[in-house]
Formats: structure tokens, sequence, C-alpha cells
């Protein structure tokens, strides 16, 4: 995976009326270390204890939502019976905030 980008990659910036990336604007290093996608061993503690935080600051606010989904996904990278990898998860949050800075996906 390469760390350069590219306007194709949506990025604009702020050209035009669009908005920077938000992970960007955030000093979020796109960038995913090799190490990342190593399995990650099963751990019903810690999958559990993410779990509970997720539902602790599962709130009525869309960000608190979010935040919660987040945890929630990142507990499924210890669950056995779980496809996933730390750079699925950040792709699909990446997703997420490149959805909300544009104001949602009707836009």
């Amino acid at each position: 995976m390469s760390g350069e980008r590219s306007e194709s990659d949506g990025d604009k910036g702020e050209r035009g009326g669009e908005h920077a990336d938000p992970l960007d604007a955030a000093g979020v290093d796109p960038i995913v270390p090799d190490a990342a996608g190593e399995a990650f061993a099963e751990d019903d503690e810690v999958r559990a204890f993410l779990r509970e935080i997720a539902a602790d600051v599962r709130g009525d606010s869309s960000e608190s939502k979010q935040l919660s989904a987040i945890l929630y996904r990142v507990s499924d990278l210890y669950d056995p019976d779980e496809q996933t990898s730390p750079e699925e998860i950040y792709l699909n949050v990446r997703h997420i905030m490149k959805i909300k800075d544009q104001g949602g996906i009707e836009r």
C-alpha cells in the first residue's frame, strides 16, 4: 500500500469549495504498517472489554454511535469468527468520515 495520494483519490483539498480530507486534517497517517496485517490472537477478555466500552459510549448523537460502532468493529479483531483487519477497519472509518464531511450520503 503506497502512501502517495492523487487527486483521483477524491481528495481535492479546499479548491472549488470542497473540504480537505478530515483524516488528513486530523494528522492521521494513512500508511498502514506491514505488521498490521498479522492475525490478532483470540482474546475473549479484550473483546468483551471493547464491546463493553462500545455499549457505554453509545448515545443519541451520531458521533457517539459512530465511536461505538468503531470500537465494536475493533473488538472483531479478537473474535475468531470474524474476518477483518486493521486496514479494513481504517478504510471503513475513513469512508464514514468522508461521508460525514460531505454532509451525508445523499450529497
